[in-house]
C-alpha cells in the first residue's frame, strides 16, 4: 500500500507540473475562459487591431474554414491571437510576419502565453522579402503594415492563393489615398470580389474583404 501511495503520489506532482508548464490535455491556456479573459486584458497599442475587427477576421478564417493564413504586419500578436483561435479549430496554420524584432517577441511570448505556439509561426523581417519565402498554397491573408506597399503585399501572394481565397486589407478608409493602387486593383479586377466594411468603430476605419474567385 505505501508503494501504491507513493507512485499515485508522484503521478499527481506529474500532472500538477505538466499544468503548470502548460503541456497536456488540462493546458488552461486552451481553456475558452482563460482566453477570453486574456484578450480582454491585452494591453493593446496604436498598431493592434481592434477587438471588433480581430473577432471579424477570426469568424472569417472559421467561415471560410482556411487553412494556411498570411498575416502582414503582427505588431504584438492581438490580430495573431485572436486568427490563431480559428485556425486552431479548422486544423490549419498561420504565419504572421514582423519588421520590428521587439514586436516579433512579443508576439511570440502572446503566443505562447495562449497556447498558439504550434499554430502560428512569427517570421520576422521585411515583408516584402519574407513574403516570397514562404512556400505552398494559401487561402486566406490579413495585410496590415505599409499602406503604400498593400498592393506590392498582394502581389507577392496572388499566384499562391487558391481560388476560394480570402483577403482582407485593414485601414482602408483613413489610409484609403495611401493604398489607392491596391483598392483599384481589388475592386476593379473581375477575379475578384470586394466589400469594405466596418466591424469597429474604435478608429473609425474599416476593411477591404476580397473573395479570391480564380
Amino acid at each position: 500500500m505505501q508503494v501504491k501511495n507513493v507512485v499515485l503520489t508522484g503521478v499527481a506532482v506529474m500532472m500538477a507540473f505538466s499544468l503548470v508548464l502548460g503541456a497536456g490535455p488540462g493546458d488552461q491556456r486552451r481553456s475558452r475562459e482563460f482566453r477570453e479573459q486574456f484578450i480582454k486584458d491585452f494591453r493593446r497599442t496604436g498598431l493592434n487591431t481592434t477587438p471588433g475587427d480581430a473577432m471579424m477576421l477570426r469568424i472569417l478564417v472559421e467561415s471560410s474554414r482556411a487553412k494556411r493564413g498570411i498575416e502582414v504586419g503582427a505588431a504584438t500578436g492581438f490580430g495573431a491571437i485572436n486568427m490563431g483561435i480559428a485556425f486552431e479549430r479548422t486544423g490549419g496554420h498561420l504565419y504572421t510576419l514582423e519588421i520590428d524584432p521587439r514586436m516579433a517577441q512579443a508576439t511570440r511570448e502572446n503566443l505562447q502565453k495562449m497556447g498558439l505556439e504550434e499554430v502560428v509561426t512569427v517570421v520576422e523581417g521585411d515583408a516584402l522579402k519574407t513574403l516570397g519565402e514562404l512556400r505552398g498554397q494559401f487561402d486566406f491573408i490579413f495585410i496590415d503594415a505599409l499602406k503604400q506597399d498593400y498592393l506590392k503585399y498582394l502581389k507577392l501572394v496572388e499566384d499562391k492563393l487558391v481560388p476560394g481565397s480570402v483577403v482582407v486589407a485593414d485601414n482602408v478608409i483613413q489610409s484609403a489615398n495611401a493604398m489607392k493602387d491596391y483598392l483599384d486593383y481589388v475592386q476593379n479586377n473581375p477575379n475578384y470580389d470586394t466589400v469594405i466594411i466596418r466591424a469597429s468603430m474604435e478608429k473609425n476605419d474599416g476593411m477591404a474583404i476580397s473573395y479570391k474567385i480564380k
